[in-house]
């Protein structure tokens, strides 16, 4: 019941009191401290667990920017994504260039 609850508060983004209440109506009374601690202790094996799950980069991946600021100061941002959607690798650049950001790419990521 706690990885269930972990993961109501992380799927859904619940409050602590919002996982309290379901969990009453489960028939579970905990408290709100409780479910914090059990956030605290619990994310980072959940989330090692999912990793597993991934699929390994495909064969294609594509490239996208985008213009974003940055601790104030405009970047452009390059995403590696590969054909089942997973960000394989992200560059943070300040001058626009694709072409480099394309060989930064296949250099950490050719097969």
């Amino acid at each position: 019941m706690i990885v269930v609850a972990v993961g109501w508060y992380l799927r859904f983004n619940l409050s602590y009191r919002d996982v309290e209440e379901l969990l009453v109506e489960c028939g579970i009374e905990v408290d709100q401290v409780t479910g914090y601690r059990w956030v605290q202790r619990f994310t980072p094996l959940l989330a090692d667990a999912a990793r597993f799950t991934r699929h390994s980069p495909g064969d294609r991946w594509h490239v996208d920017e985008t213009y974003v600021k940055v601790n104030g100061v405009w970047r452009y941002v390059y995403r590696a994504v590969d054909k089942y959607g997973q960000v394989i690798d992200v560059l943070v650049s300040a001058r626009r260039d694709g072409d480099s950001a394309r060989r930064f790419f296949r250099r950490h990521w050719a097969r």
